[in-house]
Formats: C-alpha cells, structure tokens, sequence
C-alpha cells in the first residue's frame, strides 16, 4: 500500500456544475487521481454552481480551519411564491401578487439582514437531529423545530431587479443559508420569495480564478490536476500563518 507521505497533499478549487452534488464532484476526483482521501468544504446544492474546495490527502486536516470562513455568494431570488425547499426545486407552497416595488424597497428588506442576526435553518439541511440528517426527515414529510443560529452579513448588493427576479451579492459567515436569506426577504416583502439561482465565488481568500470546471476535472490527466492544487505551504502564507 502507498505511504500517505509520498502522495500529493493541497487544495483543488472546482468550480461546480448545476445538477449535481458536492459528493459527486469528490467522487470524480478519486476516480481522476486514483486518490481516497479527498473531502470537501461547504457543501453546495445541486442547483447551486461555483467555488468547491476539495482537500486532498494531508490538507483533510485543515479542512475545519477552511470551512470557517466567510464566503461570498452571488444569486436570484424570484419573488411571488414560496417552496417547500426555499428554493426552485421545491414545491410551490403558496402564491401572492408581488407589488412594483422600487430599489429602495427591496433595499429596505435587504438592510435588515446585514450584521449580526440570527437564522433558522431550513428543513432540506444537513443539520442533524438525532443523528438523522433534516433533509431526510424532510423528505418524509417530518418538520422538527430548529434552533435558530447565529450567522452575519458583512455587505450585500442588488445587482438587478427584473421583477419577479432580484438579484444580487452577498458577504456572509459560514453556517449561512441563502434561500433561507431569500425566503425571510420575501416574508418582510409580504409577497413570498424562493431562492432561483445561486453561485459561490468566494470562501476566504481563494476565488473561481483558480477552480477548474467539472468538464475539465473529468478528462485531466492526475498530473495536471495535482499541478492545480493549491499546496499546503502556499495556503499557510495566504492565511498570514
């Protein structure tokens, strides 16, 4: 069996195609670099796109330390309708006119999640309760009660109002939920909202400027993949260690 020691250590920056899980994009990193130990950082849903951050062989030990970063996202939210999801893949659970709302409007719903505040996680999460994943309870047709965590915003932006769609970019803490972000929004609106698109570009101090896409991790070759990673000596300067 080859030593962990001889085998490449560092982080692999992809940037996630729609339509599948974060698991599966560690899945086609083992089978490209003939590799097991591979996690990930902060998973994304499969409709979400962007920035995942794999950590292979010895930077699984850093992986806690990554995951704890700020992150940056950018997104839609479509207002109008709820989902049991909170976002575009679930079910619509309700429908409401949405008024002409202005820029300041929306501004003023936006500006109440900024700082520090508390969220309550939606059913569809990985947050377990005793032991079982809420998703799955979720699935089920089960809703327990959450406990409200605390998360915070450093800044948003709406980028453009095309009513129904808002969109727009947020700076947020880890353990943040957009479409729960998108759903409240929609609640202090009074016309509903559901997350419709969503796109990671930052965590921490690495961006999509050096990810690889899903299309391209399929077909290169170990050599250049380990070429693209991000070693454990260059992540210790980026984080001033």
């Amino acid at each position: 069996m080859q030593n962990p020691n001889d085998l490449p250590s560092g982080v692999l920056l992809i940037d996630k195609a729609p339509g599948m899980t974060s698991h599966d994009v560690v899945a086609i990193a083992r089978r490209q670099l003939n590799m097991k130990k591979i996690g990930h950082c902060g998973t994304l849903d499969p409709m979400a796109t962007g920035l995942l951050m794999l950590v292979i062989n010895r930077a699984t030990k850093i992986q806690d330390l990554l995951m704890s970063e700020d992150k940056t996202y950018t997104g839609t939210l479509t207002l109008g309708a709820t989902t049991s999801t909170q976002d575009k893949e679930g079910e619509i659970e309700e429908e409401k006119a949405i008024p002409d709302f202005t820029v300041e409007q929306l501004a003023v719903a936006f500006d109440k999640y900024t700082g520090d505040f508390e969220q309550i996680p939606p059913m569809v999460s990985a947050i377990k309760k005793d032991g079982v994943p809420l998703y799955k309870l979720a699935r089920k047709g089960q809703v327990v009660e959450r406990k409200p965590r605390s998360v915070y915003i450093k800044g948003y932006q709406i980028t453009k109002v095309d009513l129904p769609e808002v969109g727009f970019t947020v700076d947020c803490s880890k353990g943040f939920y957009v479409r729960t972000y998108a759903h409240d929004i929609g609640q202090d609106l009074g016309c509903g909202a559901h997350l419709s698109s969503l796109r990671r570009t930052r965590s921490g101090k690495f961006t999509l400027e050096r990810a690889v896409p899903v299309a391209v991790l399929k077909e290169a070759s170990r050599e250049d993949l380990v070429n693209s990673f991000i070693s454990l000596a260059e992540i210790s300067l980026m984080r001033g260690a």
